[in-house]
């Protein structure tokens, strides 16, 4: 289809938006954007000088001494000590100032709640694991146990001194752009406002207080720290009791139109002769419903049960290894058809998948290697986190550190 450009009527000003046509940056948008340039400079070269970000980012060395002395008083960048310049002279390091600012996330979950903190460079200042029986909690218990975590945690912060940013808080379930959880099943959630009622039970903090899909923010935390940092195209799968996909596409999270995307445990297999969704075959509760020795797993029991499935395929029991044997393809069939359609570098094994990848990886590779449409599957690689179960709430804090490199800058209290 071809693209009509209207012309620009008589009058009509550079403000005046034509549908379709891109908005004119602005003089803030430019700085913006160059502030977030420098710092991402920064943050990949460790220390360096101001003649260096002249060099490496071709702005010149007016404006970036300039957009240096900003970010400094941002406190977002120090200066670190000094080197001996080709010319005698001392040259002024910066780095990241970690500091002042901490970033929180947490995730809430069926069987436990996650919390993060972390500094301006990613640097974890708190990693805190608790048990929480989401599965039997109200939307308003489960809202409280959050905010009284968060609490502690800005509570701590504020004793050494350091400026809360934001808490991001991560999801097993489909949330909206505002924030409102439509569906969590999980965890018996439904049109549920988690954020407005988080920012009540907070008392209204200055900080955003934001929400996201678990397998979104697992994602972010791969792309950034996990083995395949950086990598342009991934898929994130959560590997709790339900079963998500986070998607970097071109290098960018994708939630789709409303945020819904990455929904790959409704997608429909056959595997042996029988037809079902990827998360009725492959999920966790698939493992559990088939191999746990308790006739009724409680919400807060997930993880030792997954810990005596491992013991006793490490044992070698033959109807334990032949089951995740089954569950690993049925995983595998349900990446190809992923893989077929996103065509990613990776697809990263996340949650309680990790405990099980020695089992069900090398069937799900076999399988994603025969149903691939593309040979070799298109490169992709099913690959194991590094992270643990903390990644999606790693992400949450993450999510709010990529804002920042973007040109999101944040003010100190007191300016």
């Amino acid at each position: 289809m071809a693209m009509r450009i209207a012309a620009k009527s008589a009058g009509q000003s550079e403000a005046e938006e034509e549908p379709g046509r891109a908005k004119r940056a602005d003089f803030t948008d430019v700085r913006a954007n160059n502030l977030g340039f420098v710092l991402r400079q920064v943050r990949a070269e460790g220390r360096c000088s101001r003649a260096d970000l002249a060099a490496k980012t071709g702005l010149n060395k007016a404006t970036v001494s300039s957009l240096v002395a900003e970010l400094i008083e941002r406190r977002v960048l120090r200066e670190s000590g000094s080197v001996i310049g080709n010319i005698g002279r001392p040259a002024v390091l910066l780095s990241v100032d970690t500091g002042y600012y901490a970033s929180l996330g947490v995730e809430v979950n069926v069987d436990y709640m996650t919390l993060v903190a972390v500094d301006l460079a990613g640097n974890r200042l708190l990693s805190w694991r608790r048990a929480h029986d989401g599965s039997g909690s109200t939307p308003g218990k489960s809202v409280s146990a959050l905010a009284g975590l968060a609490k502690r945690a800005v509570d701590r912060m504020d004793s050494e001194g350091r400026q809360i940013l934001g808490l991001a808080v991560a999801v097993p379930g489909m949330i909206d752009n505002d924030g409102v959880v439509q569906r969590a099943p999980m965890l018996g959630w439904s049109d549920f406002d988690l954020t407005g009622r988080l920012r009540q039970a907070m008392r209204d903090p200055k900080y955003a207080v934001t929400a996201d899909n678990d397998a979104n923010l697992g994602a972010v935390a791969e792309q950034r720290f996990g083995s395949w940092a950086g990598v342009s195209n991934m898929i994130y799968l959560t590997g709790e009791i339900g079963l998500g996909a986070g998607l970097i596409v071109d290098g960018e999270l994708r939630r789709g139109a409303t945020g819904f995307a990455g929904e790959i445990g409704n997608l429909l297999i056959e595997v042996d002769g029988r037809v079902g969704r990827v998360e009725d075959f492959a999920g966790i509760r698939a493992v559990l419903n088939e191999l746990s020795e308790s006739e009724d797993v409680n919400g807060t029991e997930v993880e030792a049960e997954v810990e005596d499935v491992v013991t006793r395929a490490r044992a070698g029991e033959p109807r334990v290894v032949e089951a995740l044997d089954r569950i690993g393809r049925s995983l595998g069939a349900g990446i190809a058809l992923a893989v077929d359609l996103l065509n990613p570098e990776a697809v990263v094994l996340g949650g309680h998948y990790q405990a099980l990848s020695t089992w069900i990886g090398p069937a799900a590779e076999t399988e994603l290697a025969a149903r691939t449409h593309a040979s070799g599957a298109g490169g992709a690689e099913i690959v194991v986190s590094a992270l643990g179960h903390e990644a999606p709430a790693l992400g949450a804090a993450t999510g709010i550190l990529n804002d920042i490199d973007a040109g999101l800058m944040p003010t100190p209290l007191g300016r």
